[in-house]
C-alpha cells in the first residue's frame, strides 16, 4: 500500500551552503546523521551508479523529507540544472500561507525569480524559483477551494 511521497532528493554542488539555505529559507531540519560512502559495492548496486562517492543528509520537510547529496564521483552527465520543459524530475513545490510575504524573504535569501511576483491562478497563486544553485522550487499558495490543499491530507 502506497502511503505517499516519503522524499525528495537533489544533487547540490555545496553541501554545507544548500543545508543552511533550505534550513534558513524554509524551515527544514536535519535528522539524523550525515552520512557518505566511497567504492561501496552494495551502495553502487543500489543507487546503480559504479565507483561512486558522495556525502548526504535527510532533512525534514514538513510532511516529507528532502534528502541532498553531493557526489564527488563519478562527474555528472549534466551540469546545468534543468528547466521546466527538460526530461525528468524538474522540481519541488513547498506550500504557504502567504505567498507574496515568502517571495520577498526568499529573494532575500538568495531565490531568483523569472516572475516579477506570484501569478494567480484563481485556485492557486504561484510562481517558480531557483536556489542558489539553480535547482527550480515551486512556491504556492493554494485558495480556500483548491482540491489539492496539504490540508485535505490530514482527513
Amino acid at each position: 500500500m502506497i502511503t505517499g511521497i516519503h522524499h525528495v532528493a537533489v544533487h547540490v554542488r555545496d553541501l554545507d551552503r544548500m543545508v543552511a539555505f533550505y534550513r534558513d529559507a524554509f524551515g527544514f531540519t536535519v535528522v539524523g546523521e550525515a552520512f557518505s560512502w566511497k567504492d561501496t559495492e552494495i551502495v553502487d548496486r543500489l543507487i546503480d551508479v559504479k565507483h561512486s562517492a558522495a556525502r548526504g543528509v535527510m532533512l525534514r520537510a514538513g510532511t516529507c523529507y528532502m534528502e541532498l547529496f553531493q557526489f564527488e564521483a563519478p562527474e555528472p552527465a549534466v551540469s546545468k540544472p534543468l528547466n521546466p520543459q527538460d526530461k525528468g524530475y524538474t522540481h519541488f513545490c513547498v506550500d504557504v500561507t502567504d505567498i507574496a510575504q515568502e517571495y520577498e524573504r526568499l529573494l532575500g535569501l538568495g531565490m531568483t525569480f523569472g516572475a516579477p511576483a506570484p501569478i494567480d491562478m484563481g485556485h492557486v497563486k504561484s510562481v517558480y524559483g531557483r536556489d542558489p544553485e539553480g535547482n527550480l522550487i515551486e512556491i504556492q499558495e493554494t485558495a480556500s477551494f483548491c482540491d489539492f490543499r496539504l490540508d485535505g491530507l490530514a482527513k
